[in-house]
């Protein structure tokens, strides 16, 4: 049984990137290698995961080069924590859990699994949530950790949120490969969102995307959101007539991976409190790979 490698302590002096400092401190390291250690989420500043190369440090803080890859993540059925502070959590979602307990369903969601992660810290500590993704979506999502940090997060939201990248597998090739996509949507009393071109009949909705890889069947697109209505996604690709796949209530017929192909892929914003530039980028979807 191989036993982690200790980890290494070291303090910073003075103001400066982070990718310079490593550099400085671990002269028997190249580049690549300290890349390779940002990448593995084996650099840690004042105790957590930093993955950044220009992050900037400051004096006093100490700098941890752990042993063993990625040791911080947790993982619970359904989600993992990538990164948690006093003040906030992000976590990726696996497909198939709730965001949060819905008048049917009050079974294991993201919301629950991280009320009882924080109770055990404290008794007294409570989630909050910030922006939903759908039961079936996968990827990055972030909860906070007290009700000002919630209302701070979701009135900067647009404005502070620097990435908001998604991956989407698409049914056929699109006529255009990359584009834009605006309309107004509303959602009716059956919980269906719709499309429309009056100004008058629901929000604004803004969807970028960019065809990354297709074949005859399948297209995977990169999709930045430049608003974040309910299902606006998954709308948009319905009214380019290229539906999500497995998206039977918004016009798919194929279901090649037994799952919705919509993933939360990249999130990058600001730290309410810190003011940190934070960035997450997830692994791409195996099953998605798969049909390519």
């Amino acid at each position: 049984m191989n036993k982690d490698k200790p980890s290494a302590y070291l303090k910073v002096t003075e103001e400066v990137e982070l990718m310079l400092f490593l550099i400085a401190q671990l002269p028997q390291k190249n580049r690549n290698n300290i890349k390779t250690l940002l990448r593995d989420k084996q650099v840690l500043v004042e105790g957590r995961v930093v993955t950044q190369f220009n992050h900037l440090l400051k004096p006093n803080q100490k700098v941890e080069i752990s042993g063993s890859k990625a040791g911080r993540e947790q993982k619970y059925a359904g989600l993992t924590i990538l990164f948690e502070d006093p003040h906030l959590i992000v976590i990726e979602k696996q497909e198939g859990t709730l965001s949060i307990a819905t008048d049917r369903r009050e079974d294991q969601t993201a919301y629950s699994i991280l009320s009882s992660h924080v109770k055990q810290q404290s008794p007294t500590h409570k989630i909050f949530i910030v922006h939903r993704l759908d039961r079936e979506t996968s990827g990055v999502m972030v909860f906070a950790k007290s009700e000002k940090i919630q209302k701070m997060l979701q009135e900067s939201w647009g404005p502070t949120t620097k990435e908001r990248t998604y991956l989407a597998v698409v049914g056929g090739v699109l006529a255009e490969p990359s584009g834009t996509i605006i309309s107004y949507l509303n959602e009716s009393k059956a919980l269906i969102v719709y499309s429309s071109q009056n100004p008058n009949q629901g929000q604004k909705a803004i969807t970028h995307y960019e065809t990354i890889q297709s074949n005859k069947q399948f297209s995977l697109l990169k999709v930045n959101l430049e608003t974040g209505r309910k299902n606006q996604i998954r709308v948009h690709m319905q009214d380019l007539g290229h539906s999500v796949i497995g998206d039977k209530k918004y016009g798919s017929s194929l279901n090649p991976i037994g799952r919705l192909g919509l993933h939360a892929w990249i999130l990058g914003f600001t730290h309410p409190i810190t003011k940190e530039k934070l960035r997450f980028e997830t692994k791409v979807p195996p099953k998605f790979l798969s049909l390519f």
